[in-house]
C-alpha cells in the first residue's frame, strides 16, 4: 500500500511538470510566466525557465534517491542500519553540489538584473505618476503631459450591461511610444504606493511617493499592450489600467504633433466665454471621469464615506469656496486637489455642472477665466 502511494505521488509530480512544460497547456491555462515582447522580457523568461528546470532536476533526483532508499533499505527486507557518526566525503559532496547549483543560477540571474536596471543612453524619458486612481504621463523631451483614466462604461461595472472584450482595461489617453527606441520610465506617486505593470514588457516598478524609480523598455513591433496597477492602493485599485501603444517613428511623430495641437487648442479655449449648455455638457463628462467613482453618478455619494454633491452646502453655497475645494482638495480626506490635474476649461465646466445638476440649480456659471484668476 505504501509503495502504491509513493508511486502515485511520483506520477502526479511528473504529470504537473509535463503539463507546465507542454505548449498547448501553457497557451490555454497560462500556468507559466508570460514571455513578453521585448528583449529584456525574453531574458527574464529564459532565466525563469532555466531556474525552473534546475529545480525540476533537483526535485526528481532527491525524490529518486529518497524513494530508492525507502524501498531498498526497509525493515521488511532485513535492512540493518549503518552505525557511523560522520563522513567527511559526504559532507563535502552535499556542500559542494548545492554551491555549484546556486552559482549556476546566480550568474545568469545577476547579468539579467543588471540589464534590467541599465537605463543609460535612453532615447527618450517619460515620467509616470500614480494618482488615486489614474496615471499621469509627462513626456520630458516633448513637453507633453496628460492623465490616463479608465473609460469602461459605468453600466458594465455595475452589471447593468454586458462586459466588453477589454473590460476594465481601456483608458481615454493611452501612453504612446515609438518602436526601436530605448525609453526610460521615471515612476513615482502623488499620494500612496502604486505599481506600474505591463506584463508584456517583462517588469513592473513601484510608484512610491517622494521617490523616483526607473525602468526601461525597447519595443520592436507596433502593437497595443495592456497592464494595471499591481499594488493594492485603495478603493478603486482595480480601476486604474494601463494601455501602452507602440507606433512606428512616423506615426509617433504624427501623434506628437496632434498632442501639441490639442494642447494649443485647450489654451485657446480657456480664453473664450462658454455658454451654460457647453459648460454643462463638458462638465458632465469631466464629472463622470474624475468624480463619479466617489460621489457616484447620481451625486448621492456613499453615506459615511464620500459626501453627496446633491444638496451639499459646498455645491449650493459660495462659488469661491466651491472652486477652492475642487482645486486644492481637503486635507485629511480622500478629496484630491484637482487644480494640477485638470485644465481651466475642465475645472470651470465640472464646477458649473456640480452647481446645476442633481437638483442643485444654483443657476450660476464658472468661466475658465475665473479659474485662471483663482490660480
Amino acid at each position: 500500500m505504501f509503495a502504491k502511494t509513493l508511486k502515485g505521488a511520483f506520477c502526479s509530480i511528473w504529470g504537473v511538470a509535463l503539463l507546465l512544460g507542454s505548449g498547448p497547456g501553457h497557451a490555454e491555462y497560462m500556468f507559466n510566466l508570460m514571455e513578453g515582447v521585448t528583449d529584456i522580457s525574453h531574458r527574464v523568461y529564459d532565466l525563469h525557465m532555466l531556474v525552473f528546470w534546475i529545480c525540476v532536476v533537483v526535485c526528481v533526483g532527491v525524490f529518486a534517491v529518497l524513494i530508492y532508499s525507502i524501498m531498498t533499505h526497509r525493515k521488511s527486507k532485513g535492512a540493518v542500519p549503518a552505525t557511523f557518526h560522520e563522513s567527511t566525503t559526504v559532507e563535502i559532496i552535499w556542500t559542494t553540489i548545492p554551491f555549484l547549483i546556486l552559482v549556476g543560477m546566480a550568474v545568469p540571474a545577476t547579468t539579467t538584473l543588471l540589464a534590467l536596471e541599465d537605463t543609460r543612453d535612453a532615447d527618450m524619458s517619460i515620467q509616470v505618476t500614480g494618482y488615486q486612481w489614474k496615471w499621469k504621463y509627462d513626456y520630458l523631451d516633448e513637453d507633453i503631459s496628460f492623465f490616463s483614466v479608465l473609460t469602461t462604461p459605468r453600466e458594465q461595472i455595475t452589471g447593468d450591461a454586458p462586459k466588453g472584450e477589454t473590460y476594465l482595461m481601456d483608458v481615454d489617453n493611452p501612453v504612446v511610444v515609438p518602436i526601436n527606441k530605448k525609453i526610460r520610465f521615471l515612476i513615482t506617486s502623488n499620494d500612496v504606493i502604486h505599481s506600474w505593470w505591463v506584463p508584456d514588457l517583462g517588469w513592473k516598478q513601484d510608484a512610491v511617493p517622494g521617490f523616483i524609480n526607473d525602468a526601461w523598455t525597447e519595443l520592436k513591433e507596433p502593437g497595443t499592450y495592456r497592464g494595471k496597477c499591481a499594488e493594492l492602493c485603495g478603493k478603486d485599485h482595480g480601476f486604474m489600467p494601463i494601455v501602452l501603444i507602440a507606433k512606428t517613428e512616423e506615426d509617433y511623430a504624427a501623434w506628437v504633433a496632434e498632442q501639441k495641437g490639442a494642447a494649443a487648442a485647450e489654451v485657446e479655449a480657456a480664453t473664450q466665454t462658454w455658454t451654460m449648455d457647453d459648460l454643462m455638457a463638458r462638465g458632465e463628462s469631466v464629472y463622470n471621469t474624475n468624480c463619479a467613482a466617489c460621489h457616484q453618478p447620481n451625486g448621492q455619494g456613499i453615506p459615511g464615506v464620500f459626501p453627496a454633491i446633491a444638496g451639499s452646502a459646498i455645491a449650493t453655497g459660495d462659488v469661491t469656496g466651491h472652486t477652492d475645494i475642487v482645486m486644492n482638495g481637503k486635507a485629511g480626506t480622500a478629496m484630491q486637489a484637482f487644480g494640477a490635474q485638470l485644465n481651466d476649461v475642465d475645472l470651470a465646466a465640472v464646477i458649473t455642472y456640480q452647481r446645476n445638476a442633481f437638483g442643485n440649480d444654483a443657476g450660476d456659471m464658472v468661466q475658465p477665466s475665473d479659474v485662471a484668476a483663482a490660480r
